[in-house]
């Protein structure tokens, strides 16, 4: 495994434990000595890279920041941790505008307890309140999470609606999160889960399938298709055929469309006549990845070979970060 697909892991899979030990590790090396304040900081920014969602670690490596007087560093780090949050350019903007060393924390402070990364601490401030929950929808579908820890940061809150009994919810917004981000395994899993639940089972095998493609040692549209085929309808067995081509088209289109609207804001316009390869190429360069990576999996479920290769291709950068 390269240290590419390593850093990709743990920015989507946050690791409380081990972000844990290099925050106790910087906050050893402040006490020890000043002069130790180069190793703190390298751990504080471990302890960031293992745990995105612990505020305590991002307090700490600010704090180390300004004991520097490293002025550059501090807005590079809240304009890091407002990318996670969705925050927009306006508000980067307003970074240049103050004495950043006198409010980082204060700014830091604020960022967390209007948008706390833990998502119960999160689901409390919405909790018995349908307007803010319709105001929360309305802007995630305009934010741009195409950054993988935003993109996890935000799964969890709309997986939370889900467990409160925001389904149809979590439907709708889950698809905003996977047209940005559909390396998001965990997502598609959970949307398939409650499309079977629901005995939707075409669109249970699509988000299944999705889920497999970018990880598959979860086995998710293997087993989906194991559990289908045992279901007994009397006393036969159910035989169980994965949606035909058109359908699998549909929704790949779909996905595409809405990664389309969302993310090429700021991009140019592909000409549709040029080949598949160089389209996909415009496309990467214009970081739409995620909207490729649908074009060519329709491609492919047509039977296109330059199709097929594209999405290994596209597979791998993505795992690459």
């Amino acid at each position: 495994m390269t240290d590419e697909t390593d850093i990709s892991i743990k920015l989507q899979h946050p690791r409380r434990s081990l972000g844990n030990r290099h925050r106790t590790q910087a906050e050893k090396f402040l006490k020890l000595d000043p002069k130790n304040i180069m190793w703190a900081e390298q751990n504080a920014k471990q302890a960031i890279l293992y745990d995105f969602t612990n505020p305590e670690n991002w307090r700490l490596l600010i704090k180390i920041k300004i004991l520097n007087k490293d002025s550059i560093g501090i807005r590079l780090i809240l304009e890091d941790l407002f990318i996670i949050l969705g925050r927009d350019k306006k508000l980067l903007e307003q970074l240049y505008k103050i004495d950043i060393i006198q409010s980082g924390e204060k700014l830091l402070d604020a960022a967390f307890r209007l948008d706390p990364l833990d998502p119960e601490e999160w689901w409390q401030r919405l909790y018995g309140n349908e307007l803010e929950i319709e105001k929360f929808s309305n802007r995630l579908k305009l934010l741009d999470t195409r950054d993988p820890r935003s993109n996890i940061l935000f799964s969890r809150r709309v997986e939370k609606l889900k467990n409160i009994g925001y389904e149809d919810l979590f439907l709708e917004l889950s698809k905003y999160l996977l047209a940005q981000n559909p390396s998001n395994f965990e997502v598609w899993i959970e949307l398939g889960k409650l499309h079977e639940r629901r005995k939707e089972y075409e669109q249970a095998w699509f988000s299944y399938d999705q889920a497999q493609t970018h990880f598959p040692k979860s086995h998710s549209r293997d087993l989906f298709k194991k559990r289908m085929e045992q279901k007994l309808d009397g006393h036969d067995l159910i035989p169980w055929k994965r949606p035909n081509i058109d359908m699998r088209k549909q929704f790949l289109k779909k996905m595409e469309n809405l990664s389309k609207t969302m993310v090429h804001e700021d991009g140019e316009d592909i000409p549709d006549k040029i080949g598949i390869t160089e389209k996909v190429e415009d496309m990467i360069k214009q970081n739409r990845i995620s909207e490729a990576f649908f074009l060519v999996r329709r491609l492919a479920a047509e039977g296109d070979p330059e199709g097929k290769l594209l999405v290994d291709k596209i597979l791998r950068l993505m795992k690459n970060g």
